[in-house]
């Protein structure tokens, strides 16, 4: 096979390039070109990374564009607002002081008002406390009333006896006058007959009973009596006053008899009281005329 004159041999090529670039200068090129491809690719995600950096950076720019355009909303309808307001204000100080003038005239009649009703209080506090005094005073006396009313109800009472009748029966409490007899209507234990009876011929009425005067003995405080009842003629000769006479009248016996108690005994009269049970009685007696001049006899 011919060799082209214009093709160097290996041997001239290697000849060639030992006589052209040095190996090092190659090998430095290599290097330089792999540094330039790495620091290619460095600056290729540096930029990389800047532009996700930045993209980030002008959304969080628009974020906070969008607040900042909120806050400058919110601040400029709080500063509207306050603008109103002072404005409200500038026109209302005149009132405003009006109105503190008005509190403070308030204020003073206020405590003229409340001087006048502390005045007015101790006044009717004053008054109260007299009349208090004098009902006090009142109470005072009325208790003494009622009082001395106890004690002589209590003397009364104290004179308010027990005795046997002509009849040895155990008689209820006597009255020895007026006064006890209207303690015993009080009480109201029997049915009290209250009588002035006179000397005469002609029984009276006295309750249910008949009650003729005899004769009288005012020295001795005796008389005697004739009593009608039932169709029963009774005579009481010679009692004497203050002393329970008694008698059965038809149903009596089974409860307590009739008395009669007198009082005083006069020249031609007597008086006293006729007592009897309350649940009890026989009939009455049959009516006889009554002296013009005798008491008509009461019930309680």
């Amino acid at each position: 096979m011919s060799i082209s004159p214009n093709i160097p041999t290996p041997q001239e090529s290697y000849g060639y390039e030992a006589a052209g670039t040095p190996r090092w200068i190659t090998i430095l090129l290599v290097l330089m070109m792999a540094g330039i491809v790495v620091l290619g690719i460095a600056g290729y995600s540096a930029q990389t990374r800047i532009s996700q950096d930045l993209a980030r950076q002008q959304e969080q720019n628009k974020i906070l564009t969008a607040q900042l355009d909120q806050a400058n909303t919110r601040i400029a309808d709080i500063k509207s607002k306050v603008e109103i307001t002072t404005q409200r204000m500038g026109l209302t100080q005149s009132e405003l002081a009006q109105a503190k003038s008005r509190a403070e005239a308030i204020r003073k009649e206020q405590q003229t008002s409340d001087q006048k009703l502390t005045e007015e209080i101790t006044q009717v506090q004053k008054e109260s406390n007299e009349k208090i005094g004098a009902v006090a005073s009142e109470v005072g006396g009325a208790k003494k009333d009622i009082e001395a009313t106890k004690t002589d109800l209590e003397a009364t009472k104290g004179k308010l006896d027990r005795s046997l009748g002509d009849m040895n029966v155990m008689s209820g409490l006597i009255a020895h006058n007026k006064d006890d007899l209207d303690e015993l209507r009080r009480r109201g234990d029997r049915n009290y007959y209250e009588f002035t009876l006179q000397r005469s011929k002609n029984a009276q009425r006295v309750g249910p009973v008949q009650m003729s005067l005899n004769r009288t003995d005012p020295k001795k405080a005796k008389y005697t009596v004739t009593v009608v009842a039932d169709d029963k003629t009774i005579e009481k000769k010679d009692k004497t006053s203050g002393e329970p006479v008694q008698f059965y009248v038809k149903g009596s016996a089974r409860m307590a008899p009739y008395e009669i108690v007198v009082f005083d005994v006069g020249k031609n009269q007597i008086t006293g009281y006729l007592a009897t049970p309350k649940d009890g009685g026989g009939s009455a007696a049959p009516a006889a005329p009554t002296p013009a001049s005798a008491a008509t006899p009461t019930k309680p």
